[in-house]
């Protein structure tokens, strides 16, 4: 069983963990520069958890704290991001959390991105009707290198 609560401080350990995977970071494309430095990410998320106009929700799988799931704003228009463990991937839990997400962030239109070569979260954006809308190159911490990064656009 998948649902989405609000996120407790408790959460916040758990999400360290999932984003010190190597090969998450490397999908993600932009993370941290340094995943490991846990008062980067401290920071971060305070930020997150602090600003109103940021919808985030904990992603829970079977009663495990598996990720998270959060809507901000780029510009004028809402952009989703998610982050799951990389142990979970493949089971159903991100496609899941998105359609659950998306039912409770009504907003139209709302915008994800992904790096062009992760196809399975591309997918998963398109399954709930994502069209993609742009594309650019920009600097990936996780990979060190320029990467193609799709925009996509839920209307």
């Amino acid at each position: 069983m998948i649902e989405l609560r609000a996120v407790v401080p408790a959460d916040l350990d758990e999400f360290f963990n999932h984003q010190l995977d190597p090969g998450a970071n490397h999908m993600a494309a932009f993370a941290a520069k340094n995943p490991s430095d846990r008062g980067v990410f401290d920071l971060h998320w305070q930020q997150i958890l602090s600003d109103p106009s940021i919808t985030v929700r904990t992603i829970v799988a079977d009663g495990d704290v598996v990720g998270s799931i959060l809507a901000y704003r780029e510009g004028n228009v809402p952009e989703i991001s998610y982050w799951i463990d990389r142990s979970r991937w493949g089971q159903g839990i991100t496609t899941a959390a998105v359609g659950l997400f998306l039912e409770e962030f009504p907003e139209r239109p709302v915008r994800a991105r992904a790096v062009a070569d992760n196809v399975s979260s591309i997918r998963i954006l398109e399954r709930y009707g994502f069209k993609m809308i742009g594309e650019e190159r920009s600097f990936a911490n996780a990979r060190g290198a320029v990467v193609r990064e799709l925009e996509l656009e839920l209307a």
